[in-house]
Parts: C-alpha cells; structure tokens; sequence
C-alpha cells in the first residue's frame, strides 16, 4: 500500500495524504456478508458514556470470520476490499464448498491465492492453524486467547506477532506492544503480518475527515471552567497546579489501569 499527497489547491489540500486503493478489487460488498448495525454516537441507555463522538459517515457492518474454523476446506482469494470498520483489509474469499466469507488480508495475500485452516495446513500466508502447529519464529496475527472463542489479538493494520518459545501445552507469543505472554497451543493463529501497513502514515489534513469518522472536537482541560474540570479556570495559561487527571480527578499519566486480579494475568511472561 502507498500514501499519495494532494496537490495543494487548498490550504487543507497541502497537509492531507491519502492512500492509494489501486492494490484493492474494484468491487461492491458481498452483500451476505453485511448486515447494518445502529450507530449510538457513545451513548448507552441515550446518555454519553464515551466523549467526542458523533456524526460520521454511514457505513455497514462486514462479517470477519475470526475462529476460522471450516477446518480442511480450501477457499480462493476472490477480492481483497476496504473496510470501513477496521484499519486491516478483507479479503474476501470463496471456499470449495461455495461458502463466502470475509478474512483479515495479511501482507503479500493476492487475488487467486489459495487459503485453509485447520491442522495440517501447509505453512503459508493466510493459513490458519493451531499455534502448537506452527514454526518458531513465523509471523502471526488474529491470535485466540481460548481455543474455539476466535482470534482477539493482532488484528489491526501493518501489525504482527512472533512465536518465539513453546513448552508442553503453552507457547510463548511476543505481541506487537512488546508484551510476551503465554497461549495454550491449541489456540488458533494466522500466518502473516495484517497488511495496509502505511495505514499509519495518512494524515487527515483538515477536521472535516475526522468529523466523517464520527470524532468530534476537544477541548483540553486548562481551557474550561472550574466547574468543568480539575484543570480550569486560573489567571492566565494556568494548567491547574496539580498532575494531569481527568474530568472526574482520576490519574491520566503514569495510573496502572490493568485489574490487579486479573486471572490471564498469570499468563504474562514479560509486560510491554
């Protein structure tokens, strides 16, 4: 994937890249495989749970299948396609047994590859198999933190993790934070990086493009009122004399977050 620039006829056109989609099929969604899904703007219950959000463009729901679990059927990379929900591509793909079905496109995938889940799948991009199954060293991504629940970790754009140990029934996994944490080997895993690895690089440019993905302006603390946060008010650019907190005074700097009893605690070799 590439980023391309504007040419700057506006002054927002100067500062914005974009991505170039030549690399995707030129192809409407498979409509089987979309569904709507009611956009609440982070309201729960009609009151705002999550802040700064709002107002983004409609867009539907595609259907990833993430367990991987039509073990033994090979499938034909139809169409690698955009996703307007996630940062990684779809690849959308046609099985044996003329199922459809919507995988996470790792790095290097190509129209017309050929992909397979399940043991004894040969070690190649996009296959998926039982970590236990795999070589030490390979890149993985869409990992499963239990086996059968479907893969819960790397999944976002240009992301990957590295099998690096494996004793008895767990392998060591080095994550794309840095943490390294044990997997039991039956949890299934996808060989490869997630590709559109530049997807990091586009810079929006004007508050418009934010605006179309539903994020809405913010206002720093030290700007408001006292009664609006721990940070207003003052004479001057005043930051409140004291740490940075949040509206409702808890630590936003340095504040472990992580449950402390956390049973999959137990499961962390190094943190990131």
């Amino acid at each position: 994937m590439a980023v391309r620039t504007r040419k700057p006829t506006t002054p927002s056109s100067r500062y914005t890249s974009v991505r170039d989609f030549s690399e995707l099929s030129d192809e409407r969604p498979e409509k089987r495989l979309t569904e709507a899904r009611a956009y609440r703007a982070g309201r729960s219950k009609g009151r705002i749970s999550v802040r700064r959000k709002g107002g983004r463009h409609k867009r539907q729901y595609r259907m990833v299948d993430f367990k991987r679990d039509n073990h033994g059927v090979p499938g034909m990379v139809h169409a690698i396609q955009y996703d307007p929900n996630r940062s990684a591509d779809l690849a959308l793909v046609v099985f044996a047994d003329g199922d459809k079905r919507y995988l996470l496109a790792p790095r290097g995938l190509r129209v017309g590859a050929t992909v397979q889940s399940g043991p004894g799948s040969p070690i190649e991009i996009g296959n998926a198999l039982p970590i236990g199954d795999l070589p030490l060293g390979i890149a993985i991504h869409n990992v499963e933190l239990t086996p059968g629940r479907g893969g819960q970790l790397v999944r976002s754009a240009g992301n990957g993790a590295a099998l690096i140990a494996r004793e008895g029934e767990y392998a060591t996994v080095r994550l794309p934070s840095g943490e390294t944490r044990l997997i039991h080997v039956r949890c299934m895993a996808s060989i490869g990086e997630i590709g559109n690895q530049d997807h990091m690089n586009v810079a929006l440019g004007k508050a418009g493009r934010a605006r179309w993905k539903g994020r809405r302006p913010k206002v720093r603390g030290v700007a408001m009122n006292p009664v609006d946060h721990p940070h207003g008010g003052g004479e001057g650019k005043a930051s409140g004399g004291r740490h940075p907190v949040s509206p409702w005074g808890k630590l936003t700097k340095g504040m472990k977050t992580r449950n402390k009893r956390k049973r999959s605690s137990d499961f962390i070799v190094g943190k990131r």
